[in-house]
């Protein structure tokens, strides 16, 4: 009967086809993303949470807005803690904004010479984006996220 159900579970393209379509990354991989997620988390709850809780008073608008989704991306991390390969999308989200910011903003300053103080260890601190690359599981990512079938429109 058990094989009757991962059957008809796999016919309808369920947890059983999905399980097998995207074969999973070895553990140590598991944990090399666990401490990305904690480094995120654990980095900007020290930097951005103390802000938040407080001292929020003086923010600007896009300060506030830039606060407030770097405090929100730190509480994903967490979810990555228990569910590593189901918040890689939060891993991509975090190599693409540092990606973007550092070819738009602190390359185009630091080749004219002029990146201040501030800029300078914002750029340090997004460089630091080098390791993402290199703990996500690119065959997985590719297979879950690229080649799988997406969900229904309808």
């Amino acid at each position: 009967m058990a094989a009757d159900l991962s059957l008809a579970s796999a016919g309808r393209g369920g947890a059983a086809s999905s399980a097998r379509d995207h074969a999973a990354p070895p553990l140590w991989r598991l944990y090399a993303l666990r401490a990305g997620y904690l480094l995120i988390a654990v980095g900007l709850g020290i930097e951005i949470w103390p802000g938040i809780l407080l001292d929020h008073g003086s923010w600007g608008l896009m300060q506030g807005v830039v606060q407030c989704m770097l405090g929100a991306l730190s509480l994903l991390a967490l979810l990555g803690l228990r569910y590593p390969l189901k918040m890689l999308p939060l891993l991509l989200f975090e190599i693409a904004w540092k990606v973007i910011w550092l070819s738009v903003v602190a390359v185009p300053l630091w080749r004219a010479g002029r990146m201040d103080a501030d800029t300078a260890s914002t750029a340090f601190a997004c460089a630091l984006v080098v390791i993402f690359p290199i703990i996500i599981p690119w065959p997985y990512v590719l297979s879950a996220f690229a080649r799988a079938k997406g969900d229904r429109w309808r």
